[in-house]
């Protein structure tokens, strides 16, 4: 019997933003989480200290899940992110590095944690409302007549994941291969209810990024062996297909729920085998040309069929069968106990086989206009590719995510320090400490708080002791580089962040450091807007407000209370 051991009280902490400890290691956090952010961010390699496999990454949807601490107040945030990322992929480190710089603004600011929530909570109402106006002075409105700034989004995208080593062509081909996929995947013609597609990614690793592609239709894996000559096509006709998502092994566990009739004395394995060509027979009578199954196909019927000529494709997986039946139109054969009906057949326009290396892939056309294709990842190795596949996925997303509010936010820093001006500007000229219910002291600080930690935001993109300024006409973010003065700023860097502006006639001061209120000037709606960085508006303002709302439930918590094993 094993011994009763008496359980240990649970560890009550009061008030935790007073513990050096905690704040100790909030910091730390902080200053990891900032070190990665931006296209020169530092790349991190996480090991689990019980063994697994290392990853080098700087991307947040991978970073974040890996970081773990025995703090459950650092756990908190590091949730609230994490869920931010699952729903909009990009715009994590921004969320992780606000939410961690304002909670120590807040700190040193001295501010009560009741008033530094109402004033965080009137301040994120005024950016919301900013971001949502037509005149916005830091958002651009998407063109979907032109690629151009929606490859300058995937462009900001893939350029800020250093962990895939792109060159300046390689990141423009992948981002022009994402754009390229999204618009595929949109229905051209369609005036109900619009279904979007799917792009099907397949990595491969040893080959250069200038060999990925996008292709229309789906590529297949086909096994060892398998002769270019099966796959010949000569006639204009679309061939049809046969999908199954049961198992053809002939596995008795396999075939599903029904009858199975044995004649007394027979073999069980002879007649299910049978049954299993009695179904060959019939896909050949109704021309099948095309036979896929996401599980093992027995050899025997393998071999049958393809003497006959139809093409065989076995495991192809669960994760490709919604694709497949999107693309032909079949519908899945998910039991072998019925006779299989007309409808269940699709149809794809073609196939060939393709060569990537030593891989060779089935391409499956479609038969008509599909919503349905295939981006072909490559790259040199395999860290390098897992980076570039989540940059892409990303980009994707992110893609999709402008069909529901087309508009992109100047990156670089820019829309930090754009909307820092703008709030100081609008707390100069309106009081709201009557509303709020604290001093105008006390509202001055709440301010300069959270401008501070904006600013903070746009200042943790340079990695390389550079400084960083903002102009004094429309607030944008500058980077003066290391050893030059701010009297030759304008020889030295010639555009802002986003790349926008241009550094005749500014006048600039450094972040984080007093500076004239100022209203800053928006973007002129008389030219085409083509900054060079753009930032998602979804994501980032969904970012933005999970980054205060965390900040202002952390100020809340009063006790922390953990069960001690």
């Amino acid at each position: 019997m094993s011994r009763l051991v008496k359980k240990s009280p649970a560890l009550c902490t009061d008030l935790p933003l007073e513990s050096s400890d905690i704040l100790n290691k909030l910091h730390v956090m902080g200053q990891l989480l900032r070190s990665c952010f931006g296209p020169s961010g530092r790349l991190k390699q996480i090991h689990n200290n019980i063994g697994g496999q290392v990853v080098t990454t700087s991307t947040s949807s991978v970073l974040l899940p890996a970081i773990y601490s025995s703090t459950a107040f650092l756990n908190l945030i590091l949730a609230s992110i994490r869920s931010h990322i699952s729903r909009f992929s990009d715009c994590g480190l921004f969320a992780a590095i606000l939410c961690v710089t304002l909670i120590e603004q807040v700190k040193q600011s001295g501010l009560r944690g009741n008033e530094a929530i109402r004033i965080n909570r009137h301040l994120l109402g005024l950016c919301t409302n900013y971001l949502h106006q037509e005149e916005c002075g830091c958002k651009v409105k998407l063109d979907f007549c032109s690629s151009q700034n929606l490859i300058t989004l995937a462009g900001s995208i893939v350029r800020s994941k250093p962990g895939s080593l792109l060159t300046e062509y390689e990141a423009l081909h992948i981002s022009k291969m994402a754009v390229q996929a999204f618009l595929l995947t949109v229905p051209s013609n369609n005036t109900g209810v619009v279904t979007l597609g799917m792009a099907v990614i397949v990595s491969i690793e040893g080959l250069p990024v200038r060999e990925s592609a996008v292709f229309p239709g789906l590529l297949v894996d086909i096994p060892d062996g398998f002769e270019d000559s099966e796959v010949r096509n000569n006639s204009s006709n679309p061939l049809r297909v046969l999908l199954f998502s049961t198992s053809l092994a002939g596995d008795l566990s396999e075939i599903g729920d029904g009858p199975i009739e044995v004649h007394y004395g027979g073999d069980m394995d002879s007649q299910i085998l049978d049954h299993l060509l009695e179904i060959g027979k019939q896909a050949l009578k109704d021309d099948v040309k095309l036979c896929v199954c996401q599980k093992v196909i027995h050899p025997v019927l393998q071999q049958y069929l393809r003497s006959h000529g139809i093409i065989v494709v076995e495991r192809v997986g669960i994760n490709l069968m919604q694709p497949l039946a999107q693309l032909t139109g079949a519908q899945p054969v998910a039991t072998l106990h019925c006779t299989i009906p007309l409808r269940a057949y699709g149809k794809v326009g073609n196939v060939n086989s393709r060569h990537f290396g030593s891989k060779t892939m089935l391409h499956l056309y479609p038969a008509e206009e599909s919503v349905i294709c295939t981006a072909v990842l490559c790259h040199r190795n395999e860290t390098m590719l897992n980076e570039l596949k989540v940059a892409y996925q990303k980009t994707e997303h992110v893609l999709r995510l402008t069909l529901r509010e087309p508009f992109a936010l100047l990156g670089g820093g820019c829309t930090e320090t754009h909307l820092a001006a703008y709030i100081r500007y609008q707390c100069d000229a309106t009081g709201s400490t009557s509303v709020l219910g604290c001093s105008q002291t006390e509202y001055l600080l709440g301010v300069e708080a959270f401008c501070n930690s904006l600013e903070s935001v746009a200042a943790a993109l340079q990695h390389d002791s550079g400084d960083s300024l903002i102009d004094l006409t429309c607030a944008h973010h500058w980077t003066l580089p290391k050893d030059v003065i701010q009297e030759d700023m304008e020889a030295s860097v010639s555009r802002c962040g986003c790349g926008l502006m241009e550094s005749r006639r500014k006048k600039w001061c450094h972040l984080k450091t007093k500076y004239p209120v100022f209203s800053p000037a928006s973007l002129s709606k008389d030219i085409t807007v083509h900054a060079c960085v753009l930032d998602s508006f979804t994501a980032k303002l969904n970012a933005l407000q999970v980054a205060i709302e965390t900040v202002n439930v952390i100020l809340d918590i009063r006790y922390i209370i953990q069960d001690i094993k």
